[in-house]
């Protein structure tokens, strides 16, 4: 039966109605689907080029913004109030844009940019060279953090890590010394007080030794 049913939808096909069916019909359906498909697909395309550009365009701009508030923390003592304001203000919109990113470690980039321009508006004062310097690090490192983002992040948080435990040890040595410090005051005040009582003491008994008696006689007239 079912041999029978092929040979007549291939009769079917062959005949006059069959042929005009498929011309008239079946063709442009066919046509007006693939050209569907195709056309999807070349806006496919053309979506995420344009999206890949404005992620490209946003990742220059926040990585530029950054590098632009590092070459001014790189004369941070230079600057007026009203100046440092703005840099401050600049830097801080720099760091929300670039932890928005759709990119991997971009909090990490953004933690590690702002202790390099913390540490540039502190060398800034004595140490020019060394501002320039982080300067120098910070444009690299974020360049290169926006073309490998992988590979910079690990160099990133190695960084952090690092800078972390410098600032642990420094902590715990600021520590250590306050308590010296304390201790050291509170033994020098245990010293002074006797000395202080001693002193007193000595003192109200030489004026007690030194104050005439005055007796008074009654009158009796």
């Amino acid at each position: 039966m079912i041999l029978e049913w092929w040979n007549d939808l291939v009769d079917w096909f062959n005949s006059d109605q069959g042929w005009t069916f498929i011309t008239s019909a079946l063709v442009p359906f066919l046509a007006i689907v693939v050209g569907g498909i195709i056309v999807g697909m070349i806006a496919r395309s053309s979506l995420r080029r344009l999206i890949a550009q404005q992620d490209r365009q946003a990742k220059a701009a926040a990585v530029a913004a950054l590098i632009a508030s590092g070459r001014r923390a790189a004369v941070w003592s230079t600057l007026s109030a009203g100046e440092k304001e703005h840099v401050d203000h600049q830097a801080s919109e720099a760091e929300v844009r670039v932890r928005l990113l759709p990119l991997k470690g971009a909090n990490i980039a953004a933690d590690w940019a702002a202790h390099k321009l913390a540490a540039m508006k502190k060398n800034s004062v004595n140490y020019s060279f060394q501002a320039e310097q982080d300067l120098a690090e910070l444009q690299d490192g974020l360049i290169d953090w926006q073309a490998r983002p992988g590979r910079a992040k690990k160099l990133f948080a190695q960084d952090l890590a690092s800078w972390k435990y410098e600032t642990g040890e420094a902590e715990d040595e600021l520590v250590v010394k306050q308590q010296e410090w304390a201790s050291r005051q509170a033994a020098e005040g245990s010293t002074t007080t006797p000395s202080t009582t001693a002193g007193t003491s000595t003192t109200s008994s030489s004026t007690s030794e030194a104050t005439p008696t005055v007796v008074v006689t009654p009158d009796r007239n």
